[in-house]
């Protein structure tokens, strides 16, 4: 019988990765790593997963490139999107794509699989203060120039340092 509980991690942050796939292990999830996703295409070759947790930035890439690819491997795997850079644009875009949810890092286990269920929090809606609008604006641009920081600027209007000060800015708070 084949086991219903399979799960394809694609992360490059390979301590977190490892420790993501022993908390699934831990549930009776067969798990299979991926750290970028051309390995996350070839694992698919011999691994046939229900689940998929699937970083949104890794090194050089996108993890909304892997997301598509899934996807159009085997629509029904259920996919949640896990990032550090979590954006109203990036959340629509991986949606669109196939994913079934998308969650702020840090996400445990518990919230994975709570998403992959339906089952995920859903947080009281706040007004949007305008540093989030300003995150969101420059995150869309991020994402429209695939992530290149000084092609983001000059869509912005703005110094690359600038932006680059920015985003550091809003990672570390």
């Amino acid at each position: 019988m084949k086991n219903l509980k399979t799960i394809l991690i694609v992360e490059d942050d390979e301590a977190l990765a490892a420790s993501l796939g022993k908390s699934f292990v831990r549930r009776e999830f067969e798990v299979k790593i991926a750290h970028s996703s051309k390995e996350a295409i070839d694992a698919l070759k011999k691994f046939h997963p229900r689940f998929a947790v699937v970083d949104l930035k890794m090194v050089g890439e996108s993890g909304l490139e892997c997301i598509k690819q899934l996807h159009q491997f085997d629509a029904s795997i259920k996919i949640v999107m896990l990032t550090g850079y979590a954006s109203i644009t990036t959340t629509i875009e991986a949606i669109k794509l196939g994913a079934c949810y998308y969650l702020a890092k840090p996400a445990n286990v518990d919230a994975i699989i709570a998403a992959f269920d339906g089952l995920a929090e859903k947080k009281v809606e706040k007004k949007t203060s305008i540093k989030n609008v300003e995150w969101e604006y420059l995150h869309q641009a991020l994402v429209e120039s695939d992530f290149n920081v000084s092609e983001a600027a000059r869509t912005l209007g703005m110094h690359r340092r600038t932006l680059a000060r920015k985003l550091e800015k809003r990672m570390v708070s």
